[in-house]
C-alpha cells in the first residue's frame, strides 16, 4: 500500500470528512508527529522512550514501529537498541485519527478584509491542539471557506460555543491582542445553570487554580490569617440572572478575567453550576472517571500520539470502514473514531454572546430556548 505522508502544510479539504448521525469525523490520514528528546529521554532507548513516555500503545507496537521505519531519528531509521541523545529530532509516523466533533456548520457572521466573526459549534476546538488539527475552527473554515491564513486572537473552550473573532492577517491580531492583555476588551456569556440562580448580581471574586494534568481548575479563597498563601490567580466575574423556571436558570455572566474554566469554576462556586457540565457538577466533581467527563479527559491527550489508557468507547461506526483505508499497524484501526473518545457528547450550556472594545461592539443574537 503505497502510503502518502502528511504534514501541517497539507490544508484540509472538504472531502477530509464523513458526516454520521450528527458528527463530523475525520477520514483517517497518515500523519507525521515530531518530538526533540528532551533532557530527563537522554540514555533511553528509542523503544523504552516511547513505552514509558507514551503508555496508550504497547510495547511490541514501538517494537515494531522502530523496526519498519515508522519510528525515526534525525529522519534515519534506527535499531530498537538505539540510545538517544538530548535534542534529536524523533519522528513518529501515525494513521491518525481524529475524534469527531458535532457536525454543525461554523457560520460566518461578518467577514471583512482583516476580520472574521464566526458562530464556534460546541465541541469543535479553536485551533490545531492535540488529536484535533483537521477537525478544528480553522481547518474547518480553511476546508469549507477557502479562509486562509486565520488567526484567533482569543479563545473559546473546545465545548462552549458562540461569538470568535478570527484575525486575517498578523497585523490584526497584533492589535486585538494588545486590547485584550490591556484589559480593554470585554466579553459577555449566557448559561444555563442548575437551581434559581439569584436575583440580585453576583459578584465572585475568587481566586482560580488550574490543575494542568487532571485538566480542571478549582476556587481558592483566601485566608489573610493563614501561613500559606493560595496558588490560584485572581479572577473576577460578574453574574446576572436573566429568567428561572424553578429548575433552572439562565444567567448573563461577564468575567472580568480570563482564566481556565472560570465561568465554569465561579458558577460551581455559587451552587449553581453549568446544568450540564459534567466536570463541575457538586456530585460528579469528586470522581472525574465518572460518566460523562470522558470528552474532557480526552482532550488533554497529546499530540505525539498518546491514547489515555483509562478511557473507553465502543460507540464507533463500524459501517463506515469502507470510507477509508485501514493501516494493520494502526492501534484505532478499523473503527473510525479514536480510542477514549465519547461520540455522543454534547456541548455546555454557555454561550458566547458580545465582544465589545474602544469604539467597536459583536454580538450575537441567542434565543433562549436553544439552552
Amino acid at each position: 500500500m503505497e502510503i502518502v505522508w502528511q504534514t501541517p502544510a497539507n490544508p484540509p479539504d472538504k472531502d477530509d470528512y464523513i458526516f454520521l448521525n450528527g458528527r463530523r469525523h475525520v477520514r483517517p490520514y497518515y500523519f507525521e508527529f515530531i518530538s526533540y528528546v528532551k533532557n530527563r529521554w537522554a540514555g533511553k532507548t528509542i523503544v523504552d522512550l516511547f513505552a514509558e513516555e507514551f503508555k496508550g500503545r504497547p510495547y511490541d507496537y514501538y517494537v515494531s514501529a522502530v523496526k519498519c521505519g515508522r519510528i525515526q531519528v534525525d529522519g534515519e531509521m534506527v535499531p530498537v537498541s538505539y540510545i538517544v541523545k538530548p535534542s534529536q529530532k524523533i519522528s513518529h509516523f501515525l494513521h491518525r485519527h481524529e475524534p469527531p466533533v458535532m457536525a454543525w456548520d461554523v457560520s460566518i457572521l461578518q467577514k471583512d478584509p482583516d476580520v472574521v466573526t464566526i458562530c464556534k459549534p460546541a465541541s469543535v476546538p479553536v485551533h490545531p491542539c492535540g488529536q484535533y488539527r483537521k477537525n478544528t475552527v480553522v481547518g474547518i473554515l480553511q476546508a469549507d471557506h477557502g479562509l486562509s491564513p486565520l488567526f484567533p486572537v482569543h479563545r473559546l473552550d473546545r465545548l462552549v460555543s458562540g461569538l470568535l473573532i478570527l484575525a486575517r492577517n498578523a497585523l490584526k491580531a497584533d492589535f486585538f491582542r494588545q486590547e485584550i492583555e490591556a484589559g480593554m476588551v470585554q466579553k459577555q456569556y449566557v448559561a444555563k445553570v442548575i437551581g434559581i440562580f439569584p436575583e440580585d448580581e453576583q459578584v465572585v471574586d475568587v481566586n482560580i487554580n488550574y490543575n494542568a494534568r487532571e485538566g480542571r481548575s478549582t476556587a481558592e479563597v483566601g485566608d489573610s490569617c493563614s501561613d500559606f498563601p493560595t496558588k490560584g490567580k485572581a479572577a473576577c466575574t460578574k453574574f446576572t440572572r436573566i429568567s428561572t423556571n424553578g429548575t433552572h436558570s439562565i444567567v448573563l455572566c461577564k468575567p472580568i478575567t480570563g482564566r481556565t474554566h472560570q465561568i465554569r469554576v465561579h458558577l460551581q462556586y455559587t451552587g449553581h453550576p453549568i446544568a450540564n457540565d459534567f466536570l463541575y457538577l457538586s456530585e460528579l466533581a469528586a470522581n472525574p472517571s465518572a460518566e460523562g467527563t470522558s470528552a474532557d479527559r480526552a482532550a488533554r491527550s497529546s499530540s505525539f500520539g498518546l491514547t489515555p489508557q483509562d478511557c473507553s468507547s465502543d460507540k464507533c461506526e463500524e459501517n463506515t470502514r469502507e470510507d477509508f483505508n485501514t493501516d494493520p499497524m494502526c492501534t484505532n484501526c478499523p473503527n473510525l473514531v479514536p480510542k477514549g473518545y465519547d461520540v455522543y457528547e454534547e456541548g455546555l450550556c454557555l454561550h458566547c454572546v458580545k465582544y465589545s472594545g474602544p469604539g467597536w461592539v459583536l454580538n450575537a443574537h441567542i434565543r433562549i430556548g436553544h439552552f
